[in-house]
């Protein structure tokens, strides 16, 4: 972990924490953070204790300004911009099916790249001054590390089309009213609020919370039909958990239920 020039990561407790740092280009998004996002990842899946993971950036001007344009535009074909492409849409789906709750802490500037990073998270939360935006269209090319598709996830066809088409970005509070972001806070709470979600999403029951993201994401692609069964497939593999037991006790119990992962 020490070689990584564009990351950092550290864990408190049951949490961990990756913070976006190349502070002089605003966290721009190059090969080599994302490269270091994906090891990092690797990382935190490597230690059974961590239960939930914060992404944010360093300082108080950008989670990510978006991808290094320096970089990219160096890319002398169709072929390498392609395969740019999957390799950030890579680590974005990495991001999206951690096995464990993934809250975004914009800080900042989520423009472009920055964007679809949010995007891939669980939980946004966002700063009060945060910007976000897919103003690729202005370069003359379009997101490529998911825009176009978890955008219009997120908030609608009709307004990631105004968004993407565009190139406008937009406030936190805009954000909040179109479903994109959950909390807003000013910046000197933004990181401990986040803190103190992932300590208590920590404490919940894990299987149960892996199987409700999963049926979440999954169901999504799905018709509601297919969406239901496998809804009730994942509740039926609940009850097979300890946790279930746990839970279950510890309310007719009247305490609070320690939940093991088991």
């Amino acid at each position: 972990m020490t070689d990584w020039s564009c990351i950092t990561l550290e864990f408190e407790q049951s949490i961990g924490i990756l913070r976006l740092s190349r502070p002089k280009v605003l966290n721009a998004l190059n090969v080599q953070m994302l490269t270091e996002i994906r090891d990092a990842l690797h990382h935190v899946m490597t230690r059974s204790e961590i239960k939930a993971l914060i992404i944010t950036g360093t300082g108080e001007k950008a989670f990510a300004a978006g991808a290094d344009i320096t970089e990219l535009s160096k890319i002398k074909n169709g072929f390498e911009a392609e395969k740019q492409a999957l390799l950030g849409q890579s680590v974005f789906d990495m991001v999206e099916n951690m096995p464990i709750p993934v809250i975004m802490a914009v800080n900042g500037f989520a423009l472009g790249g920055g964007c679809e990073l949010a995007l891939a998270g669980d939980i946004i939360l966002a700063a009060e001054h945060a910007k976000f935006g897919q103003p690729e269209i202005n370069l003359g090319i379009l997101p490529g590390y998911g825009g176009t598709q978890r955008l219009a996830r997120a908030i609608g066809e009709k307004n990631a089309k105004y968004y993407t088409f565009t190139g406008e970005s937009f406030d936190s509070r805009e954000a909040f009213r179109l479903g994109l972001v959950q909390k807003i806070f000013p910046i000197d709470q933004l990181l401990p609020e986040a803190k103190t979600l992932a300590k208590k999403l920590a404490k919940l029951a894990p299987i149960a919370l892996h199987y409700m993201k999963k049926s979440i994401h999954n169901g999504l692609e799905m018709p509601l039909e297919k969406g239901l069964q496998l809804e009730a497939s994942y509740f039926g593999l609940t009850f097979q958990t300890a946790d279930r037991s746990e839970g279950m006790n510890a309310f007719l119990e009247k305490r609070k239920p320690t939940f093991r992962g088991e």
